[in-house]
C-alpha cells in the first residue's frame, strides 16, 4: 500500500519543480542560505500541490488509463488504491501545501497562496475539460512551468526578467509537444487513444511543430546570452559559452523524440539518458563558473 501511495504521488515528477530555484540561481543568490531555505519551503509546498493534482488526474482518467498500455499500471487504474482513498490523499496534500505557506510572513505568503491556488484550479479545469482542447492543452502545461519560476521569484522577492519567463515557456512548450508526440505514436500503432484529442494531432504536424519550437528556443537562448541587458546585469560577456550545452541537449532530445520514440515522460528521460544529464550538468557547472567564481 505504501509503495502504491508513493507511486500515486509521482515524486519523480518533482524534478520539474526545480524550476522554482531558477530565479535564485540566475540572481546569483543561490549561496544565500536564508533565501535558499525559503525557496526550499516553496518547492515543497508546490510539490505537494502537484502531487494532489496527479491524484485527481488519475481518478478522473481511470477508465482511459485502464485502456492505455503503460498507464494501466497506475495505482488507481490497477485497483491497488480506490477512488475514495485517492480523493482523501489529494485533500490531505492540498491541506499540507497551504498550511506550509502559513509559515511565511508579509505579502509573499499571500502571493504564494494565490499562485498555488490558481495552479490547483487551473489544473483541475485542465483534467476535467481543457486537456481535451488541442494546442490549448499543451500551452497550459507550459504555463505551469512559468508559474513555477514565479513561485521561486515571489518567495524571495526577486523580479523576473522577460528572458527567464520566455525561455522557461519555450522550453516547456517544446517538452510538452514532444510528450504529446508519444501519445500520437501509441495511437497510430495500437489504436489506443491516450487522450480524447489525440486524433487532432498527427506525426507530420508534431514533427514540424517540435522542430519550429526547438529552433525558436535555441535562437532565443543565444540572444539572451549576448543581450546588453543580461551582460550588464550579470557583469560578464561569457554567458554565450553555455549555449553549447543547451544546443546539444535540445538536439539530443529531438533524437530521443523522433528517432528513438521515447519521449513519453521528460522526467524519465532526464533520469535515464546520460547524454541529457551531462548537458544539464555541463550547463550548470559552466554557469556557476561564470557567475559565482
Amino acid at each position: 500500500m505504501i509503495k502504491s501511495i508513493i507511486q500515486l504521488l509521482r515524486p519523480h515528477q518533482w524534478l520539474k519543480n526545480l524550476f522554482i530555484f531558477l530565479p535564485l540561481f540566475f540572481d546569483r543568490q543561490l549561496t544565500d542560505l536564508d533565501k535558499l531555505l525559503v525557496v526550499v519551503g516553496a518547492f515543497v509546498a508546490y510539490s505537494l500541490a502537484a502531487s494532489a493534482i496527479y491524484c485527481f488526474n488519475d481518478i478522473w482518467d481511470v477508465e482511459a488509463d485502464r485502456q492505455h498500455p503503460k498507464k494501466c499500471k497506475r495505482p488507481i487504474a490497477s485497483g491497488k488504491i480506490s477512488k475514495g482513498m485517492g480523493y482523501g490523499i489529494s485533500a490531505i496534500l492540498v491541506t499540507m501545501s497551504l498550511l506550509l505557506l502559513v509559515t511565511y510572513t508579509g505579502r509573499e505568503k499571500w502571493y504564494l497562496f494565490g499562485i498555488i491556488c490558481f495552479y490547483l484550479l487551473l489544473n483541475i479545469a485542465y483534467c476535467v475539460k481543457l486537456k481535451q482542447i488541442t494546442i490549448i492543452d499543451v500551452f497550459i502545461i507550459a504555463f505551469g512551468f512559468v508559474l513555477r519560476i514565479f513561485v521561486g521569484g515571489v518567495a524571495v522577492g526577486i523580479h523576473l526578467s522577460h528572458w527567464i519567463i520566455l525561455m522557461t515557456f519555450l522550453l516547456a512548450l517544446f517538452l510538452a509537444f514532444a510528450q504529446r508526440r508519444d501519445d500520437v505514436v501509441i495511437y497510430q500503432e495500437t489504436g489506443v487513444s491516450a487522450r480524447k484529442n489525440v486524433n487532432r494531432y498527427n506525426l507530420e504536424f508534431m514533427n514540424q511543430t517540435i522542430g519550429i519550437i526547438a529552433s525558436i528556443t535555441m535562437v532565443c537562448y543565444i540572444m539572451y546570452t549576448v543581450s546588453e541587458e543580461v551582460v550588464e546585469r550579470m557583469h560578464t560577456q561569457y554567458l554565450y559559452a553555455t549555449s553549447v550545452f543547451v544546443l546539444a541537449g535540445i538536439v539530443r532530445y529531438l533524437q530521443i523524440t523522433i528517432v528513438d520514440v521515447k519521449s513519453g515522460s521528460p522526467t524519465k528521460v532526464l533520469m535515464k539518458d546520460r547524454f541529457v544529464q551531462l548537458c544539464i550538468i555541463g550547463w550548470i557547472l559552466t554557469f556557476i563558473l561564470i557567475l559565482y567564481c
